[in-house]
């Protein structure tokens, strides 16, 4: 069982898959600093000063002044702000994710037209049949 572990270790798939999460796992940070750091703060100013990680309905009834606050007095909060930008996050990841793979598949497919030997004319055909007869004859 263990020569079959490290067979199944030792394949490249099994470690592409943990590269691929960790570039994920970083990929996710960036887009999460683009969202929050350069990206919201203009739309918060374009909206009248509004910080969007702030934004919340306090369901207890209790007045505070930030989300923080409110969840440090254990209110119970609806953070739509919060929900605001991960939405933002994941739909950045989403079109980065998209042209990432519509570009490796423009690639592959490119490769492929490129592997493909070209398609032979008429008299080539005949060409190569006669040639084909011709040593078949001796």
């Amino acid at each position: 069982m263990i020569q079959e572990f490290k067979a199944f270790i030792q394949r490249g798939n099994v470690l592409d898959l943990a590269v691929a999460v960790i570039m994920g796992a970083a990929f996710g940070a960036i887009v999460n600093s683009l969202v929050n750091d350069i990206i919201m703060p203009p739309i918060g100013l374009i909206l009248g000063g509004v910080d969007f990680s702030n934004l919340f309905f306090n369901l207890s009834g209790g007045d505070y002044v930030s989300l923080a606050a409110a969840q440090q007095a254990g209110a119970a909060t609806v953070n739509y702000g919060l929900f605001i930008n991960h939405l933002l996050n994941f739909l950045i990841i989403s079109v980065v994710v998209f042209l990432l793979v519509k570009a490796v598949n423009n690639m592959v497919q490119q490769k492929k037209e490129a592997e493909a030997p070209p398609e032979l004319s008429v008299q080539e055909k005949l060409l190569t049949e006669i040639r084909d007869l011709l040593k078949q004859r001796t």
